[in-house]
């Protein structure tokens, strides 16, 4: 069911940058151990350039962001586990039906029913699954240095997050599994397309009524900065007019910042980490990045990418639940596809098409992600600012992996390929008036 759910909701998180960076806040010139003013030099060498940046991490820096980038990938595989356990001890110990024959008991109406076996489901897979959440998100991450959480406020962000999932989640299966009751055989598009105008709602109330529920989003007080990010969002065609500042450092060590919201509901928001810890040249090299997607469509375009992967999967499901239950169901006791004990397997067989389809989804974000980047360094003309943000990044990315490697865990290009084509933009407007103005720290060679 988690990974239902989260591919469900997909849309809404899937575009906005979520970047950790380090940089001191005082004074908007990174320094390194090669200095040299760009702007009168005509041997600028984009390699050298990009060296010189990933330079900045130490030996130790950088095998601490490795290994926790690279104990994700078997986070990936254990997350499938995990959940495929739960569901074949809800099916194989018959739970399930129990919880379906208590709602039964309760009530004869179907979608109440569901409701009330939804609320059963999501209760009790978040208890079976909370000592894994526990160890991946509370234990790992302050092992890393990242969470800034004591136990307490760990927990009371996974209960808020436990109540929006009974609300959206138990929605969203009473009209699933309605669908699926009226349309026998054609029920896997039908709850396709109503996964997808979930997915469409979610996207457009999360920015205003889900995101506050974690944390308090306050007016950014005026500033340069901050008419510099109104003028730069109306310069590209953003109807923000004003910038949030959110209170990310109660639970994180990482940078954030996104332009969210669909049909009416667009803001423009960024942490207190990105403010308190970053440069001004790295903020709006964020904040450009981050208005590349707005200007893309990039939640449109993956609104498409994700249907099309959701109508995939409920086919798939549709195809495998049959042969599942012929080869190993008889003891379940799920009568069809429409008996919401089934919703188990339903969620194991999604999970695995979820787990299978991993490269996919990663390189539909991270091209996405590639795109928004090019947007950004042309929108804030930054380059250097977003290199730093780059480099910042190895907190918690791995910086230089292999080129299989990245394409199959990456859903961001990796800090080297970031950097690089930085470093080609600049190179390719040394001589624009800006760029030469900027007292930029990076390395020259001679020819």
């Amino acid at each position: 069911m988690k990974s239902f759910l989260a591919m469900l909701l997909a849309v809404v998180l899937v575009f906005g940058v979520t970047s950790v960076f380090s940089a001191p806040a005082a004074d908007s010139t990174p320094v390194t151990a090669t200095t040299s003013a760009l702007a009168t030099s005509p041997h600028f060498d984009v390699d050298a350039a990009t060296n010189t940046y990933m330079s900045q991490l130490s030996p130790e820096a950088r095998a601490n962001s490795d290994a926790y980038f690279e104990g994700g990938y078997w986070l990936v595989l254990w997350d499938c586990l995990w959940a495929l356990g739960v569901a074949w001890l809800l099916l194989g110990t018959q739970l399930s039906v129990r919880m379906r024959n208590l709602a039964e008991r309760i009530t004869r109406f179907r979608w109440l029913q569901t409701a009330i076996y939804a609320i059963q489901y999501i209760v009790l897979t978040s208890l079976l699954t909370l000592p894994w959440n526990i160890y991946e998100g509370y234990v790992r991450e302050h092992k890393y240095g990242l969470s800034t959480q004591d136990f307490a406020q760990w927990s009371g962000d996974q209960v808020k997050g436990l109540i929006v999932a009974l609300i959206l989640g138990t929605l969203a299966l009473v009209i699933v599994y309605a669908v699926i009751r009226k349309a026998t055989r054609t029920w896997w598009l039908w709850g396709s397309l109503v996964a997808i105008v979930f997915m469409m709602f979610v996207g457009t109330i999360a920015p205003v009524y889900i995101a506050p529920v974690f944390n308090t989003y306050t007016s950014l007080p005026d500033s340069q900065l901050k008419s510099q990010i109104l003028s730069m969002a109306r310069a590209n065609g953003i109807p923000a007019t004003d910038v949030y500042e959110f209170d990310a450092s109660k639970q994180s060590k990482r940078i954030s910042a996104n332009v969210s919201g669909m049909f009416g509901t667009t803001r423009i928001s960024l942490n207190d980490n990105l403010m308190n810890r970053s440069t001004p040249a790295e903020i709006k090299a964020v904040l450009g990045h981050e208005m590349g997607h707005y200007v893309l469509n990039h939640v449109y375009k993956g609104l498409v990418f994700f249907a099309v992967i959701i109508v995939i999967g409920f086919a798939f499901v549709y195809w495998s639940f049959g042969w599942v239950m012929r080869r190993w169901g008889a003891g379940w006791d799920i009568r069809d596809p429409g008996d919401v004990a089934g919703l188990p397997l339903f969620a194991a067989l999604f999970t695995i098409f979820v787990f299978v389809l991993t490269p996919v989804t990663n390189t539909i974000t991270r091209s996405a992600e590639a795109e928004a980047d090019a947007f950004g360094i042309n929108a804030a003309r930054q380059p250097d600012g977003f290199a730093e943000a780059a480099v910042q990044l190895s907190e918690y990315r791995k910086m230089h992996p292999g080129p299989i490697e990245e394409f199959v865990f990456f859903d961001h290009p990796s800090g080297w390929n970031r950097i690089h084509r930085a470093m080609v933009w600049k190179a390719e407007h040394l001589d624009d008036a800006d760029i030469r103005a900027l007292q930029v720290i990076t390395p020259v060679t001679s020819r």
